[in-house]
């Protein structure tokens, strides 16, 4: 929503993730960004701009809890934020309490406005301290876009998950820059409590909303691989769409109850690549994720633009023997597919995805 955000918005999205149902699959976080502060401190605590939240914050965060949900906020380590509203530079302590006072579950930490020569980490160490000290258990999501690799400190410093990259766009190259190429090599730092931050998803954003991530939008296969993967990469999903006005396709696409139990097994690994196939130019990729009862998810992704490809995984490449039979189970469908040896391929349209549990038969 960007500056457009307000009291109303927040109400009426409280609703709709209700009566969609999104709770009941596990979405529980609604989390306000930039944009709810006034232009200046009063007595040195942040305020709300009067005129997009009238009756402040705490109704609003009183709403959410009523409806079994969890109450997120928006700050920066920087003297302003993004969105040039005041920072938390100086002010950690008591920006935390204020957070903790109207009963904040989710901190979003930002980086712009950094002064000069101040260290990164040291910053946000200072915001995870000042959480902690509450006594209230927020979660903890640093925000400073990898600059510092804050996969390497974030956990040390009191993070619960680490952006790893800078802000996603609503378009199809975003995905694969973000998702594809910059996330294999980055599981060693996932893990329970602990997480990488790929940003949200923009499943059925459709080029609108916020002029700073709707660049064009994407094509519903393209939303489905990008929900595949954030999935596989046990990345935290948030939901970047208006829930007040998402279609059908968009909500079946994110209530898929297959790949968000996929998306928070107990194991807590971060899926990764295990194969790339080269057709010309085209581009075809296979994702691995070790799930806790010996199973595995894996996606078959045709990143080029000729339909059709046949994407395929060998039992090796799991660490399972050529012999040993694997029931697959469509993860898109629910559909057994069979139980096959020794390997297993998949037709897959352009930018589309096949995404399948293999269950080793015992």
């Amino acid at each position: 929503f960007g500056e457009a955000i307000n009291a109303q918005i927040m109400y009426e999205t409280v609703d709709a993730i209700i009566e969609s149902g999104l709770n009941r699959v596990g979405f529980e976080y609604i989390v306000i960004d930039d944009f709810w502060q006034a232009d200046h401190r009063v007595n040195g605590r942040l305020t709300w701009d009067q005129e997009k939240f009238p009756d402040g914050i705490k109704p609003i965060s009183d709403y959410v809890h009523r409806h079994g949900l969890k109450f997120g906020m928006y700050s920066c380590a920087g003297t302003h934020t993004c969105g040039g509203k005041p920072g938390s530079f100086g002010y950690e302590e008591i920006d935390a309490r204020t957070f903790a006072e109207w009963e904040v579950d989710f901190l979003k930490y930002d980086y712009c406005h950094v002064p000069p020569g101040e260290d990164g980490p040291a910053l946000f160490q200072r915001m995870g301290q000042a959480l902690r000290a509450t006594g209230r258990p927020i979660l903890y999501s640093i925000c400073e876009w990898g600059r510092n690799r804050p996969w390497e400190w974030g956990s040390r410093v009191g993070g619960h998950m680490w952006r790893t990259t800078g802000d996603i766009k609503d378009q199809w190259e975003s995905i694969v820059d973000i998702g594809f190429e910059k996330q294999n090599g980055l599981g060693a730092y996932a893990g329970v409590g602990h997480w990488n931050d790929p940003d949200m998803l923009v499943v059925g954003m459709y080029g609108k909303g916020n002029e700073e991530v709707a660049q064009g939008g994407c094509a519903l296969a393209e939303y489905r691989s990008h929900f595949t993967l954030w999935c596989l990469l046990a990345a935290p999903l948030f939901i970047g769409c208006d829930l007040r006005t998402m279609d059908q396709q968009t909500q079946k696409i994110l209530t898929n109850q297959n790949l968000i139990k996929i998306n928070q097994d107990s194991l807590g690994r971060q899926g990764y690549k295990i194969g790339e196939m080269l057709y010309a130019n085209e581009i075809a990729q296979v994702w691995n994720k070790p799930l806790a009862d010996g199973s595995n998810a894996i996606g078959f992704f045709n990143l080029g633009l000729r339909d059709q490809r046949l994407v395929s995984v060998s039992w090796e490449r799991l660490g399972i023997s050529p012999e040993r039979p694997c029931a697959v189970i469509d993860l898109w469908t629910g559909e057994t597919l069979g139980v096959f040896k020794t390997s297993f391929s998949a037709y897959v349209d352009s930018h589309d995805v096949t995404a399948v549990r293999l269950i080793p038969q015992f």
